[in-house]
């Protein structure tokens, strides 16, 4: 960053070679002084570790320092609306990695473990520390790996500092929705001082960021074959059917039967601050608080339009001409042609996100003698995130809403489009119909199939995750191969709580008349030229809302499920021993973690058919122990060489809201027509999903192998090995599940006396669920070189690179059976005792196979340039499901960044001095964000196995100006 961490690396630029010779100091500044330091620390941590420095993270356009931690070897960021939120260490779930803000564990706004990254502004922080093998001492070590975030220590700098920095930033990206801007800016400053002969030690850092992105957006929803004839509504009578789609060669063609074009405009504003307080009155005793705020909010509107092109809607009797095929890996895909019969739904949403964190941290150590040192830590993490999910419905024509039974959706418009899908990108569509015209659009249902029952929803959900620690711990120096012993008691205990308002949204007139929106409630339309469907009616929603639609809450079984409470206890002993005898050092540890888990959430009931749900409430849990060695041995080979070698015990605490203590049955209809049971039989039509407290944590061995060459201070190059075998982890499992007790609705009641059938109490039912056996193991190769080495002629040029391959295996399990299955009773969904269902447990979420970054850079004479790039392949990552029902997975194709930055600092001597300035692009090449249908194998794929693509995103090019000050 280009703030005041970056001038305390350019005063310590290492003054050891790599044989630990004592050397003349070299000073070094800027990109060079960030990657000093970051290969410094890399090298004198026991610990196989990944660093980023304050100038790492400040000389590049980094919203958050996950865009940062995303370039370093064997990580790999996910982005999120654009940017990079959350990081995977060695391809496992961001869940699997414990983040510390200066070495204690932080509270998150989502809905499990993994903490946003863009609540911690890159501005406020001295480093990151990324531990990719235990280090005993280090209480809750993640599956994965732990990043430590590290703020300045005001003593340890040394001397007064005063930092402001100011960007003004702009994308290329059109603005698309006429009420938000496409200008944001950055600030922060930052103040170090010490006081009182160096004894007292303050600092403080502010950072506000105001940053609008512009979102344009494309989802299919699916692709189906069209290849039955039907009689043209308003025939005569005898009317032969004639194909829905024509001509006859394209009849089975894959068609896409929905999607959705969107234009979505974010407003992100974060305010944060810290403040240090250190105090050191004597050699003996040192005291820091350390306090954290952050404050982001995002306001989201997005306008658009959704439709589905099915021949089978109902009544609207969808039909394709014209249609032009492609061969796409060997099916025939529909590409181009004419569609009939159209009826969009258009969208007017307004989203709204607030995520508050406060962090506090006290520490205090105290030296009894030359060799005996103690310490007492206390923190407090709370995060608050609250947010607002709002969407309503609109389409063309002055219909009669709210007409029910027979006759849905009476008076709707029906529409033709063109249509061309490219095999990836954004589709054109032509409609016939002007849908910004405010005298003919008017809000109300369109959906298709009788209508989604409502003109719109609103939802409020609230996450409150608590994290408190307490732990005391003592050093002791040694003579003789182990020169030193820590020991200490770590108790960790975390409360999170999940609850979200549901409701209803339905006009206000009679029986829901559709209503025309009043001009002052209109903003100008957005343009959807992108996908060249034109504008569309914008309604503001924060002023219109109340004057049109009505709530009324919903209370189904989805309200239910999200809504739980959950608290976890974690008590962690441990000791390391390090040892220091020639060529070897490093150090042997164990801990041992006492584990205490409890969820309360519902069993939901529902008396009578029509009749409330009735929520029994249900806590339960589960109490653990564990013992994990682990070790980190180095070898120094000499002239700047070294071995590494790691092996440990390692665990993760499962994902929070798989731990929720709820259970949401569910009774299917007995079958009628073609599939009308056998009168006598036994029938098994229950089911049910839910969550399992009694989760047990991830566990696996781990082994790291890695060999090191440190070349010079800015120069080295590594290779690593790693493999995880997983003795446990975690997946969703279906079971069979018992039943009794659970009223039977008098719907199926009546229609089991009817068919003279009897109804199981045993089922099925789906609650994630600990598997044994798999592994996970790759590779990673990285390395800097400062081309100085070469030639003199080329100081100041270099490169960093890596590259990470990595692999998973889980062994597959059966659908487990209750052997209290009566005789002659079958579960079908289970398959037989002899022949049971094995189900292959999902990829790990994360998992990217090959992850390539690569950064080049030229610094001289106060001149700076840097570009980077990354790459990584498909992988399962995480999103947003429907209905703010939570997040779930979803296949990502390969993503790539480049990012670039030119910048001149003022030099001593000049009457500028301590002025910069920078031009910053982030995502140079606009590059768009895809996924794919289907999990897994799941989904629409070719002959060739290739898959058709689901959503298509592009956020535009972001450009940074700034300017920074230092004295």
């Amino acid at each position: 960053m280009a703030g005041f961490p970056g001038a305390a690396l350019a005063q310590t630029a290492d003054p050891q070679s790599p044989d630990g010779v004592e050397v003349d100091a070299i000073v070094v500044t800027g990109i060079r002084a960030g990657l000093a330091s970051s290969i410094s620390t890399k090298r004198d941590e026991t610990s196989i570790v990944e660093v980023v420095t304050a100038e790492d993270i400040g000389k590049l356009p980094d919203v958050s320092i996950a865009e940062s931690l995303a370039r370093l070897p064997g990580l790999a960021g996910q982005r999120i609306n654009g940017a990079a939120e959350v990081i995977s260490i060695r391809g496992l779930s961001p869940d699997f990695t414990t983040t510390l803000l200066n070495g204690r564990q932080q509270a998150s706004s989502g809905d499990n473990r993994a903490v946003q990254f863009n609540q911690y502004p890159s501005e406020l922080l001295a480093s990151v520390v990324v531990y990719k093998t235990p280090d005993a001492t280090i209480a809750g070590f993640g599956l994965s790996g732990t990043a430590d975030l590290r703020t300045v220590r005001p003593l340890e700098f040394g001397e007064r500092a005063v930092a402001v920095n100011l960007r003004f930033q702009g994308t290329d990206a059109e603005q698309l929705n006429a009420d938000v801007d496409t200008w944001g800016n950055r600030f922060s400053f930052s103040y170090i001082n010490q006081f009182a002969n160096d004894t007292l030690g303050v600092a403080f850092g502010y950072a506000h960021l105001d940053s609008p992105s512009q979102n344009r957006h494309f989802k299919a929803y699916g692709y189906e074959r069209f290849s039955f004839d039907r009689v043209p509504p308003g025939s005569p009578p005898l009317t032969a059917p004639v194909p829905v789609v024509l001509p006859e060669h394209a009849r089975t063609a894959l068609q896409v039967n929905g999607q959705e074009v969107f234009a979505y405009s974010r407003e992100n504003v974060r305010d944060a601050a810290m403040g240090i307080i250190e105090w050191a009155p004597n050699a003996q005793w040192r005291t820091t608080l350390d306090l954290y705020y952050s404050q982001f909010s995002q306001e989201e509107t997005m306008r658009g339009s959704q439709w589905f092109s099915n021949a089978w809607n109902d009544g609207d009797n969808t039909t394709f001409t014209d249609v032009v095929t492609e061969n796409v890996g060997g099916t025939l895909f529909g590409q181009s042609g004419r569609a009939r019969n159209i009826r969009p739904q258009l969208r007017n949403d307004f989203n709204t996100r607030d995520d508050e964190l406060f962090a506090a941290g006290f520490n205090t150590e105290y030296e009894l003698s030359d060799s005996i040192r103690i310490e007492g830590d206390l923190s407090y993490s709370k995060n608050t995130r609250d947010e607002q999910v709002l969407e309503t419905y609109a389409g063309y024509g002055l219909g009669v809403g709210g007409v029910t039974g027979a006759t849905p959706n009476v008076g709707r418009t029906l529409d033709t489009f063109t249509f061309y899908h490219p095999i990836e990108g954004f589709p054109t569509y032509r409609t016939g119909l002007d849908y910004a015209n405010a005298s003919q659009v008017s809000l109300g249902d369109r959906a298709p199939w009788g209508g989604w029952g409502h003109d719109g929803s609103i939802r409020f959900p609230h996450t409150e995750d608590t994290v408190t620690s307490a732990e005391i711990a003592a050093e002791f120096d040694l003579d003789g191969m182990f020169n030193r012993i820590d020991v200490g008691l770590n108790l960790t205990s975390r409360e999170k709580s999940k609850f979200v308002g549901d409701f209803d949204l339905f006009l206000n007139g009679v029986n829901r008349q559709q209503i025309l929106v009043d001009p002052q409630y209109l903003v100008p339309a957005t343009s959807l030229d992108f996908a060249g469907l034109g504008r569309v009616l914008s309604v503001n929603l924060p002023a219109a809302l109340g004057v049109y639609y009505n709530r009324a809450p919903i209370l189904d079984e989805n309200f239910f499920d999200k809504t739980w409470d959950l608290s976890e206890d974690v008590l962690t002993a441990y000791v390391r021993a390090s040892f220091n005898t020639g060529p070897w050092s490093g150090n042997l540890g164990l801990q041992v973690l006492q584990q205490e888990q409890e969820s309360t959430g519902a069993t939901i009931r529902r008396e009578a058919t029509g009749g409330p749900l009735v929520p029994v409430t249900v806590t339960a849990g589960a109490d653990y122990t564990d013992v994990l060695p682990s070790a980190n041995v180095i070898y120094d080979l000499g002239g700047g060489h070294r071995l590494r070698f790691a092996a440990a015990r390692v665990v993760a605490r499962p994902r929070i809201e798989d731990m929720r203590a709820n259970v949401v049955p569910s009774l299917s209809s007995v079958g009628t027509g073609a599939n009308t049971p056998t009168p006598g039989a036994v029938l098994n039509l229950w089911t049910a999903r839910g969550g399992n407290p009694e989760l047990e944590p991830w566990r696996a061995n781990a082994f790291d192998l890695s060999y090191e060459w440190y070349m010079d201070r800015t120069s080295y190059f590594s290779f690593a090995v790693f493999y995880k075998d997983l003795d446990n982890y975690i997946f969703d499992h279906r079971q069979e599940f018992d039943f009794t007790g659970i009223p039977v609705s008098t719907t199926v009641a009546a229609q089991l006396t009817a068919a003279g059938v009897t109804l199981s109490p045993l089922g099925t039912i789906t609650l994630p669920d600990n598997g044994t056996g798999g592994s996970i193991h790759g590779f990673e190769i990285s390395g800097a070189y400062d081309f100085g080495l070469l030639f003199p002629q080329l100081e100041g040029l270099g490169i960093v690179a890596s590259y990470s391959q990595t692999e998973s295996e889980l062994n597959p399990v059966t659908c487990t059976r209750i052997r209290r299955t009566p005789a002659g009773v079958n579960t079908p969904n289970c398959g037989t005792e002899a022949n049971p269902v094995v189900e292959q447990p999902v990829r790990i979420q994360g998992l990217s196979s090959d992850v390539f970054n690569i950064t080049g850079y030229f610094e001289r004479g106060g001149f700076q340039a840097r570009a980077s790039y990354r790459w990584r392949s498909p992988f399962k990552g995480e999103v947003e499901q429907l209905f703010a029902a939570g997040r779930g997975a979803t296949e990502i194709l390969e993503d790539e960044q480049v990012d670039a930055q030119v910048g001149y600092t003022f030099q001593e001597g000049s009457p500028l001095d301590g002025f910069g300035v920078l031009l910053q692009v982030n995502n140079l090449t606009n590059s768009p964000y895809r996924t794919r249908l289907g999990l897994d194998t799941g989904g629409t794929h070719t002959a060739d196995g290739g898959t058709f693509q689901e959503t298509y995103e592009e956020y535009g090019r972001q450009f940074l100006l700034g300017f920074n000050y230092r004295y």
